[in-house]
């Protein structure tokens, strides 16, 4: 019996999704009706066994709140993409969303002066991308980047979208929307030169025809976000092996022809 507590100690401790610290530990022994064990005890044997007797209240707390929200979460930035005018060379910003669980994109809008009176408009017209699960309400992450301002967040929430911004100093906090930025960006728009918004949305639906319907994402079960199944492995005999590209060949899909 003199071996309960050690045993349940070290069962508390290693309780992952609860990360209990020596104090909450020997609070639960109590309420089991094990007393007779004093808090350096149960330091000692949390220590015996390598683990740390302080609770670990901010240790992958990102990664929890990933997963816990995962199919309500998306996500929202600016990229932006030099464009050749005839007024010469500008800037052009455009605003995306993603969901985080499926990797859905929308592009909400493209502009060479995204003011604070422009972002809400294009918070508006995203509303029917947002939508969540019935009866589960939609989480937005989005950095302090002043183009967004208070107008974009309270449009959003009158739509029962929940904001959550995350801090300057911890930009990774918004990883999901800075690695679809990088794919953009290396897999299309670095290989191109833009002439006028024209040319730059035509790539850019290019590509977003290619990343949802055609393009294999590792995360999904090497699906394409649309949540189309991947075809069936036919064997070599039954159909040529046929390559459907984009932009001149810069995006390839491959499939068989039908036999």
């Amino acid at each position: 019996m003199r071996q309960r507590p050690v045993s349940f100690a070290h069962r508390f401790a290693r309780l992952d999704q609860i990360r209990f610290g020596y104090s909450r530990i020997l609070g639960e022994l109590k309420k089991l009706g094990i007393r007779a064990i004093a808090k350096s005890t149960v330091k000692n044997i949390l220590k015996e066994h390598g683990l740390d007797p302080g609770p670990k209240r901010g240790e992958s707390t990102w990664t929890d709140f990933l997963k816990r929200h995962a199919a309500t979460l998306y996500a929202c930035d600016f990229f932006s993409k030099k464009v050749v005018t005839l007024r010469g060379v500008v800037e052009g910003f455009i605003l995306f969303f993603i969901h985080v669980s499926s990797g859905r994109l929308h592009i909400a809008g493209m502009s060479t002066k995204p003011t604070q009176a422009w972002t809400p408009e294009r918070a508006r017209e995203a509303r029917g991308f947002l939508a969540g699960p019935p009866g589960e309400r939609p989480i937005l992450l989005r950095d302090h980047d002043t183009k967004f301002g208070d107008h974009f967040d309270a449009v959003l929430r009158e739509n029962g979208v929940r904001v959550n911004k995350v801090g300057p100093q911890a930009p990774h906090l918004n990883a999901i929307a800075e690695r679809w930025v990088q794919t953009v960006e290396h897999e299309c728009l670095d290989h191109f030169v833009v002439f006028g918004e024209a040319h730059l949305r035509y790539l850019l639906d290019e590509f977003l025809q290619h990343y949802h319907l055609e393009r294999p994402h590792q995360a999904l079960g090497n699906r394409p976000p649309s949540g189309a199944d991947p075809p069936q492995a036919l064997a070599p005999t039954l159909g040529e092996i046929e390559c459907q590209e984009r932009l001149g060949g810069l995006l390839k899909h491959y499939h068989r022809s039908a036999a």
